[in-house]
């Protein structure tokens, strides 16, 4: 599990084809990986990776066909939002994600507003109806509140802060983000038709 709470902007530095499999060289740049052990998971712009090998500058990661095919941006070289896994004992400063992405989104919108950037996106419409606003929702990986929902487009307030530790700030019109929704909003679709089916039983 993750928060979505940025510890450092990191690089993929190499790209590998292995079959229709890549694996993936990541720089870590600022994040401590003392604690890491082969095997941990670390979140890559909001996809859970697993490191199978590690130094104290870098780590190495499999990355699935299926994984590619319902993500963006891992099989080229740029910087990359990462997040160690959560323990226990961390605080929970953004909300709990699973590093398992649910669909890729697009930039429709990207503007200053004051001293923040105003950031649309624009979703597949089969995710749409999990954000709400004042909800949760992750971009590659950060935690944001949604400030509007129009149809399949939602809107984000990126503070100065967010910009400046995270990967959102080289966004564009046209980009594409991974997008992870709030699980609580599965679970409450899931136990609504869970009833629905009880009762036409």
């Amino acid at each position: 599990m993750f928060t979505g709470i940025i510890q450092a902007v990191g690089q993929i530095s190499t790209v590998t084809s292995i079959g229709e499999d890549i694996k993936l060289s990541i720089g870590t740049g600022s994040l401590d990986m003392s604690d890491v052990a082969l095997g941990d998971s670390i979140c890559v712009n909001g996809v859970c990776l697993t490191a199978i090998e590690f130094d104290a500058h870098s780590f190495k990661a499999d990355v699935s066909k299926e994984t590619l095919s319902c993500t963006v941006g891992l099989d080229t070289e740029r910087a990359v939002n990462l997040e160690k896994a959560l323990r226990l004992s961390d605080r929970l400063g953004g909300h709990l994600l699973s590093g398992h992405v649910d669909g890729v989104g697009q930039i429709v919108r990207f503007e200053p507003v004051e001293a923040s950037m105003l950031l649309s996106v624009r979703v597949p419409h089969s995710i749409a109806r999990y954000i709400a606003v004042k909800g949760s929702v992750a971009i590659d990986g950060v935690s944001l509140t949604v400030n509007s929902v129009e149809k399949d487009t939602f809107s984000v307030n990126l503070i100065p802060h967010t910009l400046e530790h995270t990967s959102l700030k080289s966004l564009g019109i046209g980009s594409r983000v991974n997008i992870e929704v709030d699980q609580i909003a599965r679970y409450l679709e899931r136990m609504a038709q869970w009833n629905n089916e009880d009762e036409s039983a």
